[in-house]
C-alpha cells in the first residue's frame, strides 16, 4: 500500500461505548469508492469472543486485522516506527485514518498522529466525545461545535496535538450515547428494561422531559465516513457534532422501552437531583443533546437512517437472549424515591 492509494486504518480500542465503531465503518468504508483497502489496528486488550470482534474474520472478510499493544503500560513506549513495523513496515502507508482508540496524545496516541504525519496522509478523522462540552445550564440546545469545552480533556490535547503542533488535516468527530446490535456496552438502555422487566420503579431526575440523544452504531458509522464527501470542507470545519437529529426525552425513552417489551404498567418517579444526585444511568439534570447540522450542512450527511423506537423491537429481544431479565440487578448506587400518588 502506497500513499495516494486509498488505503484506510481504523485503530480501533478494546471496547466500551465506542467499541463497535470500528467494525460498522470499516463495513460502510468497504463500500466506499475512494477507499481501495481497510485495516484495523486493534487493541490487542480486545475479547475476540465478544461483540463485534468476534464477527471480524466472518463479516469483514476483505479488511486485515492487525492486533497491537494500544491501552495499558505497554503503549506508553509506543513510536511511530514501532506502529509502522506492526502495520508492515516504512514501504506500507495509508491516505486516511480514523483513530477510535487514543484518549490523548501520548503513548499510542502519539504514536498514531506521528505516523499521520510521517504518512503525509490527507485525513485524520479523530473519534473524540461530546462529553468534552460545559454548556450553559440554559444551554443552547442542543449544543452546537462552538459550545465551551474542558480544554484540559485528553481530547481536546489530541486535537491541539494534531492540528496545531504537527498541522495535520485533523476532522474531530464529537459522538454522544451509542448503542447497536454488535454492541459491548449495553448499559444506556439495559438500565430501563432491567428495572421494567422486574416491575421496579425508573427513578429520574428533574421533570423527565430533559431530552437524550442516543445513537444507533451503523448511523455514527456513516457520520465518521462523510468527511470523505469533501475532504476539504471536512478539514476546514473541522469539528464535528456525531449524534442523532431523533431526540427523546428520558420518560419518553421508558414509555417506548415499555411499549418494546409489552409492558403496560410504568412506574416513573421524579426526584430533585440536586439533592439526590443523577443516578446510575448516566441522565444529565438538564438538557444534553448536541445537533448534527454541521455534518448535514457542510457534508451531506443525510441524518440517522434509523429510530430508536423502531430499534427498541431488536433491542429487547437482545436483552432476553443476552438474560437480561434474569442476572443479578445490583441496586446499590440506586436512587431510592417512590412513585408519586
Amino acid at each position: 500500500m502506497a500513499a495516494g492509494n486509498g488505503a484506510a486504518l481504523i485503530v480501533q480500542n478494546k471496547g466500551g461505548g465506542h467499541g463497535e465503531l470500528g467494525y460498522q465503518l470499516a463495513k460502510v468504508l468497504c463500500g466506499n469508492d475512494k477507499i481501495m483497502s481497510v485495516t484495523i489496528l486493534q487493541d490487542e486488550a480486545c475479547k475476540d469472543t465478544t461483540e463485534p470482534f468476534c464477527h471480524y474474520s466472518t463479516d469483514l472478510p476483505n479488511v486485515k486485522v492487525i492486533k497491537a499493544p494500544l491501552s495499558g503500560d505497554a503503549s506508553e513506549d509506543m513510536t511511530a516506527e514501532s506502529l509502522q513495523a506492526l502495520l508492515g513496515g516504512p514501504d506500507v502507508t495509508f491516505d486516511y485514518i480514523w483513530d477510535n482508540c487514543s484518549k490523548g496524545p501520548t503513548g499510542a496516541g502519539k504514536a498514531v498522529c506521528d505516523a499521520a504525519k510521517a504518512w503525509d496522509v490527507e485525513m485524520l478523522v479523530y473519534v473524540s466525545s461530546a462529553g468534552m462540552y460545559l454548556p450553559a445550564a440554559d444551554g443552547p440546545f442542543p449544543m452546537p461545535e462552538a459550545t465551551p469545552i474542558k480544554e484540559t480533556a485528553g481530547q481536546a490535547q489530541y486535537d491541539n496535538y494534531a492540528a496545531e503542533t504537527l498541522g495535520l488535516p485533523l476532522v474531530s468527530a464529537r459522538p454522544q450515547y451509542i448503542y447497536g446490535r454488535k454492541s459491548n456496552k449495553w448499559d444506556y438502555i439495559d438500565w430501563y428494561f432491567d428495572r421494567l422487566v422486574r416491575g421496579l420503579t425508573i427513578p429520574i431526575p428533574g421533570d423527565g422531559t430533559q431530552k437524550v440523544s442516543l445513537t444507533n452504531s451503523e448511523d455514527v458509522a456513516t457520520l465518521l465516513a462523510s468527511p470523505l464527501n469533501d475532504p476539504a470542507a471536512a478539514v476546514k470545519q473541522r469539528y464535528f457534532n456525531c449524534g442523532s437529529d431523533k431526540l427523546y426525552g428520558y420518560d419518553q425513552v421508558a414509555q417506548m422501552c415499555a411499549a418494546a417489551a409489552g409492558i403496560d404498567e410504568v412506574k416513573i418517579a421524579h426526584y430533585d437531583g440536586d439533592e439526590l444526585g443523577k443516578g446510575t444511568f448516566p441522565f444529565r439534570l438538564s438538557n444534553f443533546y448536541v445537533a448534527p447540522d454541521a455534518i448535514k450542512s457542510v457534508l451531506g450527511w443525510p441524518g440517522a437512517a434509523n429510530t430508536l423506537e423502531d430499534d427498541l423491537k431488536w433491542y429487547y429481544e437482545s436483552y432476553k437472549a443476552r438474560g437480561g431479565a434474569e442476572k443479578d440487578l445490583k441496586l446499590e448506587k440506586e436512587v431510592s424515591v417512590e412513585v408519586s400518588v
